[in-house]
């Protein structure tokens, strides 16, 4: 009786979480396609990823709040996790991201970003000894291949290669995404740490800005994309309002439902809208080699994510020990996918 009530929870818990998962995805994979709208109209990436995030921000700070809970000690405790989180998982990585579709397909750019699990065993294993497994070297091999097939070297195409080192920044941000994130002591509702770092990173870049280091150039003219010419503030509101607060909303939300794992490997979709996206905004399409490329790109991410040790890394309820939880009794999930792409990529749009 007790195993029909499980199966029967499970399988809503699919119904309900698989659309909002995808929902996540898609909306994160749409940031770069319209980002590359307005800055081939003369916006900067620097513009258009402060205005991105400080929208989000905004459109979660009521959420945020309500999250906390009067608990405002939470913030001062964690100042530190909330600024590197911030500045780093947020921040870096959407402007890296941005700084890459500027002058590169924005669903290669996505790709090279989606190596990050690739880069947080390697530094698992580097700073923590945590020697990765023979499948998840496996995963990083054919990974690898396939960026070198994606970027189309071989045939003796011009490789942008500032474009490449931005990508594989965003990138790292990615990592640290992961890793930042990953932190089950912190006793923030995964919602609190996405709001907060928001903020810390939409000040951060309007400081860069302010002082110069951040070069920001907007102006309000008409965007033009594939399908047609729209005011400057939709592809604002649709990057600031669906690509990344409605995209953190969902991502919280299905994992909480699906757990970190499923939602983990569903949210690999993002690549894919990413692409598809950029056929429909801006015409973009790889050829038939880096589509084989990015095929073994998503293949080698997955292989390397069937590597990982099932219960402590994925965190999913059914597999984690008992006791291991976050304050307020949620269970120890991977944040990833808690707290959007960033990232579900919320693209910790971005990805």
């Amino acid at each position: 009786m007790t195993t029909l009530a499980d199966d029967h929870h499970s399988r809503t818990g699919l119904r309900i979480g698989l659309p909002l998962a995808i929902g996540a995805a898609f909306a994160f994979g749409m940031s770069g396609a319209w980002a590359r709208g307005l800055i081939d109209a003369g916006w900067t990436p620097g513009a258009a990823v402060t205005v991105r995030i400080w929208v989000a921000a905004l459109v979660l700070l009521v959420p945020t709040i309500i999250a906390l809970r009067g608990r405002w000690r939470l913030l001062r405790q964690n100042a530190v996790i909330i600024a590197l989180y911030g500045l780093l998982a947020v921040t870096a990585t959407q402007l890296f991201y941005f700084q890459a579709v500027a002058v590169m397909d924005v669903g290669l750019a996505l790709l090279i970003e989606y190596t990050a699990p690739v880069a947080v065993v390697l530094w698992l294993w580097l700073r923590h000894g945590e020697k990765p497994t023979a499948r998840s070297i496996l995963g990083a091999v054919i990974a690898f291949i396939g960026l070198v097939l994606m970027l189309d070297v071989l045939s003796g195409r011009i490789v942008d290669i500032g474009g490449v080192l931005w990508a594989f920044g965003a990138m790292v941000g990615a990592a640290a995404y992961f890793l930042l994130s990953g932190r089950s002591d912190t006793g923030m509702p995964p919602l609190v740490l996405a709001g907060a770092g928001l903020f810390v990173g939409a000040i951060g870049l309007t400081l860069a800005g302010a002082v110069g280091i951040l070069p920001i150039a907007w102006n309000t003219d008409d965007v033009t994309y594939r399908f047609g010419t729209v005011p400057w503030f939709v592809p604002v509101l649709a990057i600031g309002i669906i690509a990344t607060a409605l995209a953190y909303v969902l991502g919280i939300a299905s994992t909480r439902v699906l757990g970190s794992r499923l939602a983990s490997f569903i949210a690999l979709a993002e690549v894919v809208a990413a692409l598809l996206f950029g056929w429909l905004l801006l015409g973009q399409l790889p050829n038939l080699v880096q589509g084989l490329g990015a095929a073994l790109v998503l293949t080698g991410v997955v292989v390397v994510k069937l590597g990982e040790p099932a219960a402590l890394v994925s965190g999913d309820p059914v597999l984690a020990p008992p006791g291991e939880q976050f304050a307020d009794g949620l269970e120890v999930i991977d944040p990833r996918y808690e707290t959007g792409r960033a990232g579900a990529r919320t693209s910790p749009d971005d990805t």
